[in-house]
Order: structure tokens, then sequence, then C-alpha cells
């Protein structure tokens, strides 16, 4: 059984949650303050944590910024309905997608799944037939484990998966819905800039091309694309 932490200070929404997620197969743990769920995070029980963006004792950021300390356990941010800056400071912390807030059990089922189906159980073999290679980056599917030139690159299960769709047609224009259901899955509002937020945190840690110029490009009303490298 997959098991989540929730971390929430309010305890109604909290049991609504929690029992829909257990029906759904789920096993869920709640924490009500950021300090506990910190720790609580830390054991290395969970598959992926829901997260409230505002929380007692320890705010949601920190949290999250103390998650990414740590390493690459999935996180989905919860955030007041509108609250567009609390959405994009969580993103760009490391954030793997967000719900607002109120939310229906249904909708956080899905974006929960959605983020799990992204992942894959952990091979400590290196299997060749799981290599992908686009120029100077060679990426690791099952093992979520990325090189750009021999360097190894720290990626979000968000951001992987967005770079493994960008590689595997590089040089290549992806469209944003296309590169938001097969990377995120789930289609992209006309409003949804969590794609964007992924895609400049990736572009930081590719680096620049030669020349200066990010190694992702947004060609305007089409998508993205993974630049092919000059030969």
């Amino acid at each position: 059984m997959c098991r989540l932490l929730l971390i929430d200070d309010d305890v109604e929404l909290v049991t609504l949650l929690r029992e829909y997620l257990v029906q759904e197969g789920f096993d869920v743990d709640v924490v009500h303050d950021g300090h506990e769920g910190a720790e609580a995070a830390y054991s290395g029980r969970y598959a992926l944590v829901v997260l409230d963006a505002t929380l007692p004792r320890l705010e949601g950021e920190e949290v999250l910024r103390r998650i990414r300390r740590r390493g690459n356990l999935p996180v989905l941010m919860l955030t007041a309905r509108g609250d567009d800056a609390d959405r994009i400071t969580g993103l760009e912390m490391g954030a793997d997608d967000y719900v607002a807030k109120p939310c229906t059990p249904r909708e956080l089922a899905a974006r929960v799944r959605a983020i799990l189906r992204r992942l894959r159980p952990h091979d400590d073999a290196l299997r060749p037939q799981a290599v992908l290679r686009a120029g100077s980056l060679v990426m690791w599917p099952e093992r979520k484990r990325a090189q750009w030139a021999g360097r190894a690159l720290e990626l979000t299960p968000a951001e992987f998966g967005l770079l493994e769709v960008l590689a595997g047609a590089m040089g290549h224009i992806v469209a944003r819905d296309e590169l938001s259901r097969r990377a995120l899955g789930r289609a992209s509002g006309p409003y949804d800039r969590s794609i964007d937020v992924h895609i400049c945190a990736i572009r930081q840690k590719l680096g620049p091309t030669p020349d200066g110029q990010p190694r992702i490009c947004a060609v305007r009303g089409m998508g993205y694309q993974l630049l092919r490298e000059p030969a």
C-alpha cells in the first residue's frame, strides 16, 4: 500500500481528505504542524507529501525547503485559492504540483496519482535499455537520475519528467499541453504557470549554451524545445 504524509492544520479538511484517500487505497498519516511534518518527512516511510503552504510553528515553504535539502521526495502543495504568489514560490522551491484550497478529495487523489505514475521502482543496476541520451544529457528513467556533461543533475520528480519528454524529442518543439500530460499527468490550463516555473528551474540546472542562450527555448504559442548541441 502506498503511504502518504498529509501536513495541514485544517482538521476538518484533513479528516475529509484522509478518509477519501484511504478509501482510494492509500495509507495516510496526518500531521498538523510544520515542525512535526518536516521531521516525519525525513523518515523515509512516504511515497509523497501533501503539504499546506500555511502551517503553525513552521511555514510550508520552510518545510518544503528542508525536504528538498534532504532529497527528492515528491511534494504536492496546497495553497489558498487565487494566491498565485504562494503557488509560484512553492514551484520555484521544488514542489511537484499544487492544488488550490478548498479542494475536493477527488481532485487531490487525481493529482497524487498523476505524480506517483511518474515514479518507477528503484533498481540499483543501471540497465542499458533504460538509458536516454540526448547530446551531453544522459538520463536513467527508472532511477530518476540524470547527468549533464558528466555532472549530476539534482532534479525534482516534476523537473525530471519534463526534461525526459524534451530530451526524447530533442531538437523538436513539444506543445505545452502534450508536455503537461506526458510529464505531469494532467492537462495544462490557460493560466497554468507550473510548467514555466519548472522549465526555469531546469534551465538554471543545465546552464546556458556557449553563446549564453538557454538550452530549453520557449516557442511562443507552441511549446518548448530542448536545443540540439552543435556538432
